[in-house]
């Protein structure tokens, strides 16, 4: 039997085919969130530049970058025009190589994980996003893997701000999100980063989120003219003055339009390649509509906020991400829809055994059901 990664990088291959078919190139970039322990020495500073070298040496498109809690960094992709493909190995890669080259400047323990427990301490005072009280309280810290997904014409030009596409697929997502949280949820500690702010009075301090939600400032973010913290998307600054103000800025938020699927959880358990299937399989589903000029006509009225499952497994509060997943079949169906539809054509050769999307579900399945009482389930065969 092929392995998870072998079957899931033969269905990307198939969906970016069927994708260039339709006159359109994917793109999708991912943000990772870690923290590290330092060397017990207080005089300890972690070097990025050195760190960004080394990736740059190992062919991986993204930079390591320092992020809010004491002792996070965040791995952020490039944008180089990168394949969904190619972005997928360039995240694998990234997960299995950046634990050694923070080793190498004496990091002790690098936590590529949903929760970094007890991570920082400290508490915001009232209304403010960046003035800390005297109370040192432990705050538990959640990691997150961002996927950020757009699609461009034969013009290389960014569709996701025209005639509805952004918005029908924002709503792509928030409809398959629910049933496929095992692929972004991957480990029991995910659902525990859900309950961080509500279970520990974080609120204030932690601002990842806990369902699937629309908007802009939602879990499942459209960033068009406003971000997530309704900033300008797209400035640009093109001059300075003295004291390094900007005084003259130019805004292009066509070029970085896109969807932001906020859900992920940072693990070791996180497959890059299933999660690429799962965001190219709602673009293909917006794309479909897009060429008919349907995405206005299939908008719904505003959906209210989707709750997430408490567990991987079934719980007294409903089914868990595992039998969610078991039980739908847009995954699956879809990637065998493609297939099917590639195989008609003469000219284009389909990749993989047939009925690809049944094997890759069952292969993701299988990895759950080796030993049922796992709480840590590890993508990597």
């Amino acid at each position: 039997m092929q392995s998870c990664n072998a079957l899931a990088r033969k269905a990307i291959i198939i969906i970016q085919e069927y994708i260039a078919q339709l006159g359109f190139r994917p793109s999708i970039h991912f943000e990772l969130e870690g923290c590290y322990q330092p060397p017990r020495n207080s005089h300890f500073c972690l070097s990025y530049s050195l760190i960004n070298q080394q990736l740059q040496y190992l062919g991986i498109d993204g930079e390591l970058v320092p992020e809010y809690w004491r002792n996070q960094w965040e791995y952020v992709s490039k944008f180089n025009r990168q394949s969904p493909l190619e972005e997928a190995t360039n995240l694998t890669r990234a997960i299995a190589n950046i634990p050694s080259l923070l080793s190498h400047q004496g990091v002790e323990h690098t936590l590529i994980k949903p929760v970094v427990w007890s991570g920082d301490q400290g508490k915001l005072a009232e209304g403010s996003g960046h003035i800390f009280t005297d109370d040192n309280r432990a705050v538990h810290i959640p990691n997150a893997i961002q996927m950020n997904v757009s699609a461009m014409n034969q013009y290389n030009e960014n569709i996701i701000p025209n005639n509805y596409f952004g918005e029908f697929l924002q709503q792509c997502f928030m409809q398959t999100s629910l049933a496929c949280s095992l692929l972004y949820l991957p480990e029991e500690e995910a659902f525990e980063r859900l309950t961080l702010k509500e279970r520990y009075g974080l609120a204030q301090e932690l601002c990842s989120p806990v369902d699937i939600s629309g908007g802009h400032q939602g879990s499942i973010a459209l960033y068009k003219k406003v971000g997530k913290h309704n900033q300008k998307m797209g400035e640009q600054p093109l001059l300075f003055n003295e004291f390094n103000d900007v005084i003259v800025s130019k805004v292009d938020w066509i070029k970085t339009a896109r969807i932001e699927h906020r859900l992920g959880a940072s693990s070791l358990d996180y497959n890059a390649y299933v999660n690429v299937v799962y965001g190219l399989l709602n673009v293909v589903d917006a794309l479909e509509a897009y060429a008919t000029d349907s995405c206005e006509l299939l908008l719904t009225r505003e959906q209210s906020t989707i709750k997430l499952p408490e567990s991987l497994y079934d719980t007294s509060g409903g089914f868990g991400a595992i039998s969610l997943f078991k039980q739908d079949h847009w995954f699956d169906y879809s990637i065998n829809t493609i297939q099917e539809k590639l195989s008609m054509n003469d000219n284009v050769r389909a990749y993989g055994p047939d009925n690809l999307g049944t094997k890759l579900k069952q292969a993701i399945i299988a990895l759950y059901q080796q030993d049922k009482l796992l709480t840590s389930v590890h993508y990597n065969n």
